[in-house]
């Protein structure tokens, strides 16, 4: 499925590449200068005529058919044996428009248990962001129906991994975030104290856990700014410092060893750990957002713990087996990856 990227340059790579069409765009006429639309010209990429040069010879390596696969556009429905895997576009800014609202509707109808599979994912960072279709009503409003069922909706965009068990109606919809196999690491320390949707901190898994975002982030910081000795800290100071912050059961203890300082705190609050909701705002370094936007190409590690992850789902005709395996770099770990999180889903 595309994600935000594919439509920078208006879906036409992910197009050409997976669908074997890439439609010539009409010409579109000069804008006026200094307007919105001139910017955007500016610095929007556009699809240039050679573009699919290099992907046709590729495509004479691999003539067989049985060596190629064109999908029939960037959304579609596909029966797995037990299970239906529904892949949804929700294009740059989170919502579909009618016509796939409207298909959507039509393949979630069934006894077949499904997974919805998203460029956006529905819950993330404690909040609920439901995808609105164009005329009315969400994608989540389709998710949470018991005609449909749906016992899983997974989401990418964000590059760590979180896991919402939600009730829906007595039974549990598993809301996940897996985004963490590629780029720079987002933060999870930044995440509040989860409570949303019935589901609290003790429900709630992610990967990195929020000691070691912290500790990856202070690092990251001691080298740019040059300041190692004041930012960077252990994973167990880490740890103590999330815990105290946030009042919660770290999912690793901190150990005894471990001291909350006036230097760990102060670390932990520029680089934006979230904190207990009665507690006000102080001044936090970019970490989240403007990091994102201006910083991340340069954030990329070389140096084992990597924290990337990815997501295996074995399913049989009784359930489906949902685990997320971590990928640091190291030997052992790639020999034998760790699981950080597992669930069975019943199907019923």
């Amino acid at each position: 499925i595309p994600g935000n990227h594919d439509w920078y340059e208006d879906l036409g790579g992910f197009m050409r590449v997976f669908c074997d069409d890439a439609p010539p765009l009409p010409p579109e006429p000069a804008p006026r200068p200094f307007t919105r639309a001139w910017l955007r010209s500016l610095l929007w990429h556009r699809p240039r005529p050679d573009d699919g040069l290099h992907l046709d010879e590729a495509r004479k390596l691999r003539p067989a058919p049985a060596q190629q696969a064109v999908q029939p556009g960037p959304y579609w429905a596909v029966d797995a044996g037990p299970v239906r895997i529904v892949g949804i576009d929700t294009g740059l800014l989170g919502t579909v428009d009618a016509e796939q609202g409207a298909w959507l509707r039509e393949v979630s109808r069934g006894d077949r248990p499904k997974i919805l599979v998203t460029g956006s994912p529905l819950y993330v960072d404690g909040e609920h962001h439901p995808c609105p279709i164009e005329g009315g009503g969400t994608v989540d409003d389709i998710v949470r129906d018991p005609a449909h069922h749906y016992v899983a909706a997974i989401g990418g965009d964000i590059h760590n991994y979180q896991r919402y068990p939600v009730d829906v109606g007595g039974r549990t919809v598993q809301y996940v975030v897996a985004g963490g196999g590629g780029a720079f690491m987002h933060a999870t320390h930044t995440i509040p104290r989860v409570s949303v949707a019935g589901v609290c901190e003790d429900d709630f898994r992610s990967y990195p856990l929020r000691g070691d975002s912290l500790a990856f982030y202070s690092a990251l910081y001691g080298r740019r700014l040059r300041l190692r000795r004041f930012f960077t800290l252990t994973e167990a100071e880490a740890t103590a410092v999330i815990a105290e912050r946030l009042g919660i059961r770290t999912g690793r203890a901190p150990g005894d060893a471990a001291r909350v300082t006036r230097r760990t705190r102060i670390v932990a609050g520029l680089l934006g750990t979230a904190r207990r909701p009665e507690r006000r705002k102080r001044f936090r370094l970019p970490v989240r957002k403007i990091y994102t936007s201006l910083f991340s190409p340069g954030s990329a590690t070389y140096s084992p713990p990597f924290f990337k992850c990815f997501l295996r789902l074995d399913v049989t005709p009784e359930a489906v087996r949902l685990r997320c395996f971590a990928a640091t770099g190291n030997r052992a770990q790639e020999v034998d990856p760790p699981v950080e999180d597992e669930v069975t889903i019943p199907l019923g």
